[in-house]
């Protein structure tokens, strides 16, 4: 029983940790963006970052979500009962299929340019509401765990334990709101000339498109070559017709 109830304390410990550590992930991974030292780096070294510390937060979601199951059944906790856990399973789901669908369209060089300007504010504004929606569904459930574990003194009575966590719940709501400002603040936002690259696929360049024009421009410059020396050789051809025409006569 002893080793049973210590494998529960473990497994609790691992969902707490793999949640903490998620949400430091995804944090990170929203704000990589909107830091001024990022600016100097290129948008595709971004973009991995980016991908790779989402990949990171949406394992930890996981190994979570599932530690939270897990525990339920050992104590024979029913699931899915709760609207925090509506919630967070909600939000688990979508955040994994925003992070598949970033990486099909944003980091693989098959989808067109189209189709990632037409995502890109999808992409921006469903990261958000998801990060809203897990900073809500964090402020349930430990308003959820102060009123099942506090019995005597009740959570109603307000004693020093919900105190501090109502403070903590305060601190995350806040710490949350800044992030939102951090993100939708204009002047936090990459340099317009680094946006522009954004939506190139791979291989395809401002250089390139440069290139392509010079190109353009060369070949016109030889067609109209091309016709000034065909015509100076029919004025000659002409002026030729006309001496043999006085030679003769």
């Amino acid at each position: 029983m002893e080793q049973f109830t210590s494998g529960l304390l473990e497994w609790s410990g691992v969902r707490f940790t793999c949640r903490k550590a998620g949400k430091g992930f995804w944090l990170r991974s929203i704000i990589v963006y909107r830091l001024p030292w990022t600016w100097k780096c290129s948008k595709f070294l971004i973009k991995l970052i980016h991908a790779g510390l989402n990949t990171i937060a949406m394992i930890f979601a996981i190994v979570a979500l599932v530690a939270v199951f897990d525990y339920h059944n050992a104590m024979n906790i029913p699931n899915m009962y709760s609207l925090h856990s509506w919630i967070g399973l909600a939000a688990v789901i979508f955040y994994s299929l925003q992070v598949f669908l970033g990486f099909a369209i944003f980091l693989l060089p098959f989808a067109p340019v189209t189709v990632r300007a037409a995502f890109r504010p999808i992409h921006i504004y469903s990261g958000l509401t998801i990060f809203a929606t897990v900073i809500a569904t964090s402020l349930m459930g430990i308003t959820q765990k102060l009123i099942f574990s506090l019995k005597n003194p009740a959570y109603s009575a307000s004693p020093a334990e919900a105190t501090f966590v109502n403070c903590l719940g305060v601190l995350l709501l806040t710490f949350g709101i800044l992030i939102l400002w951090m993100v939708s603040k204009p002047q936090w936002k990459r340099p317009p000339e680094v946006n522009a690259k954004v939506l190139q696929p791979f291989g395809a360049t401002p250089e390139g498109r440069k290139g392509e024009s010079t190109l353009t421009d060369g070949s016109n410059g030889v067609k109209s070559d091309l016709k000034v020396n065909s015509e100076a050789a029919r004025k000659q051809n002409l002026k030729l017709d006309e001496a043999g025409q006085r030679s003769t006569m």
